[in-house]
């Protein structure tokens, strides 16, 4: 299933993370596309409030993954900065991504063939000032 949300402003972006959050279960993986500034950080902000995060959101650039503990389990991870795939099992992906918890990953492109296919994947576009976020969920 797809679905498709139109965003014109930060806080509109966090209010349609909460909304995506809602729907998420125990264990969901979450890869995020979407150029520089597109708003990835601001959608996953908005996620990690549903869950009951309080404290900042701090993107994990150069560490790789943040881990928060809220409601659940939550692992942001920044793959921006990643060189070779193979760098993510000196940090322990695998056991954060086959967790109960719910993992973000921004630029997941760059996991290569690391993840599974039942993720659901949310690009970020922007178009016409706006932030086009299509969400494609798993069946």
């Amino acid at each position: 299933m797809q679905e498709i949300f139109y965003s014109s402003s930060p806080e509109e972006t966090e209010d349609i993370g909460i909304m995506i959050a809602k729907k998420a279960k125990k264990g969901d993986i979450f890869l995020f596309e979407g150029s520089l500034g597109a708003g990835k950080s601001v959608l996953i902000r908005g996620m990690a409030k549903e869950f009951g995060i309080t404290e900042p959101l701090l993107s994990p650039t150069f560490t790789l993954v943040n881990e928060y503990d809220g409601n659940i389990k939550f692992y942001h991870f920044d793959l921006y900065r990643l060189d070779d795939p193979f760098e993510l099992y000196e940090i322990g992906f695998e056991e954060y991504v086959y967790s109960d918890g719910i993992s973000c990953i921004e630029w997941a492109s760059k996991c290569g063939d690391l993840l599974p296919d039942e993720s659901i994947k949310i690009n970020i576009s922007i178009e016409d000032e706006k932030r086009k976020i299509t969400v494609i969920w798993k069946d």
